[in-house]
């Protein structure tokens, strides 16, 4: 069933529902009327009649008299045969009962509405034949016929039940125009999409409109694609710069290997440094292809984080870190607070080992490198050069190399897996001026009790 056909269906159902609950509602309202009208005429007979001197049976005018004494005998009646005798009558005859009652009944095929009243002892009855007086309490019944009542609720049934009919054909006609005013935008959208779809042009956006529920849509649509556009144009730059960064080293692997192929025209010497060579830009491949597939994951893996100190993460890699620097006399002195972390250890750890390696990098021999842990925050402060301040707006960005850094080793993806580890695990990177005038880089994530 399309959109269409239940759009349709549920407009027609809906004013379906609504003209028959008016309908019955006008019925319903009319038949009380009506009731009503006959109630009052009841009452003002029985005043009538009950003021008179004299109760006789040739004072019907077209209703029906009835006195029944308190044992149930009818003593007076203008009807043939007698009105009915229930329970509620004899109660009134009794003098059980106060004031006035108006009920249905059904008297020889014929419908008619009663009022029963009581009669106080001493009121005077006669047949015209005869009068005497009430000696007990009575019952006093006016009935009258129906007929006009149920007929005018015929005509107004039938003429109701035209209405409704005419207006399920009403909401039919309306719903098919507001399925139609609705689908109409709602196929553009989709005829927008399917062209899209096919052409695969992600720079395309659809016309937003007004700031209704479909303009909300397109709208929603249009940030959709912006963002698929960004992760293509980022995808198809990673292809790009992988391929750039990648070709420098295959190439010198290349020439080495072609190199070594003469191994036997070349003295130990030489071999040895082309060995050496080959090994470092092996390692330079490793740790780069690493690096995209960190980068490439985005998302983190799943595995699970957990509680941990991040003082004292910090405190394991400054001590594998610090072998690495004494090979170029460089310093690491920490000062870490007790720093509760909830995250994934191993993603943490390889950010804040990419920050402090970068500055053992860039730091001077014989320098000094300041680590600090504090609140879920860990800062590495080197000696070196520092950044320019045009280049720190770009310092975390993938591939990105300073102009002063291009002829140091290095794919510039370090940095930038420290900022999308952060980013994951809620937090964030700063980068700025130490005191000294080197580099000040900043790894902050939430901290835990």
């Amino acid at each position: 069933m399309t959109f269409r056909v239940r759009l349709v269906l549920a407009a027609t159902a809906a004013v379906t529902i609504a003209v028959l609950l008016a309908c019955a509602a006008a019925w319903v309202v009319a038949r009380n009327s009506l009731l009503r009208s006959v109630d009052d005429t009841l009452y003002q007979s029985s005043q009538l009649t009950i003021n008179r001197a004299t109760i006789a049976t040739n004072q019907s005018n077209g209703a029906y008299t009835q006195v029944t004494g308190a044992s149930g005998t009818v003593l007076l009646t203008t009807a043939n045969p007698a009105l009915p005798v229930n329970a509620l009558v004899r109660s009134y005859a009794e003098g059980n009962e106060e004031g006035y009652s108006y009920v249905t009944i059904e008297y020889q095929g014929v419908v008619l509405r009663e009022m029963i009243s009581p009669l106080q002892p001493g009121q005077q009855i006669g047949t015209g034949q005869g009068t005497g007086f009430l000696p007990e309490t009575a019952a006093l019944q006016l009935a009258q016929p129906l007929t006009g009542v149920n007929q005018q609720l015929r005509q107004l049934g039938g003429t109701l039940l035209f209405v409704a009919a005419g207006g399920v054909l009403i909401a039919i006609l309306l719903g098919l125009l507001v399925a139609q005013t609705v689908i109409r935008p709602l196929n553009k959208v989709t005829d927008a999409i399917e062209d899209l779809a096919e052409t695969t042009d992600l720079s395309r956006r659809l016309d937003e409109g007004g700031s209704d529920e479909l303009g909300r849509l397109r709208s929603v649509f249009n940030r959709l694609l912006s963002a698929l556009e960004r992760s293509n144009n980022q995808q198809q730059q990673l292809v790009m710069d992988a391929s750039h960064e990648l070709r420098t080293p295959l190439t010198s692997l290349r020439t080495n290997t072609e190199v070594l192929r003469r191994v036997d025209e070349l003295d130990p010497l030489t071999r040895n440094q082309l060995l050496d060579d080959v090994l470092t830009q092996l390692t330079e491949l490793t740790n780069l292809v690493g690096d995209l597939s960190e980068l490439a994951r985005g998302e983190p893996e799943a595995t699970p984080p957990s509680r941990f100190r991040l003082d004292q993460l910090v405190d394991d890699l400054v001590n594998v870190a610090s072998t690495y620097g004494r090979t170029r006399n460089v310093e690491i002195e920490l000062d870490a607070t007790e720093s509760w972390v909830f995250a994934q250890r191993d993603r943490v750890g390889r950010a804040i080992g990419n920050l402090i390696n970068n500055a053992i990098k860039w730091s001077p021999e014989g320098g000094t490198i300041s680590v600090r842990v504090l609140d879920g925050s860990v800062s590495v402060e080197d000696e070196g050069p520092g950044i320019a301040e045009e280049d720190l707006p770009k310092i975390f960005d993938r591939f990105y190399r300073a102009p002063s850094a291009r002829s140091l080793p290095g794919s510039g993806l370090g940095l930038s897996i420290v900022a999308q580890v952060a980013a994951n695990e809620k937090g964030h990177v700063e980068a700025g001026k130490g005191q000294t005038g080197g580099a000040l880089l900043k790894f902050s994530i939430p901290s835990v009790p």
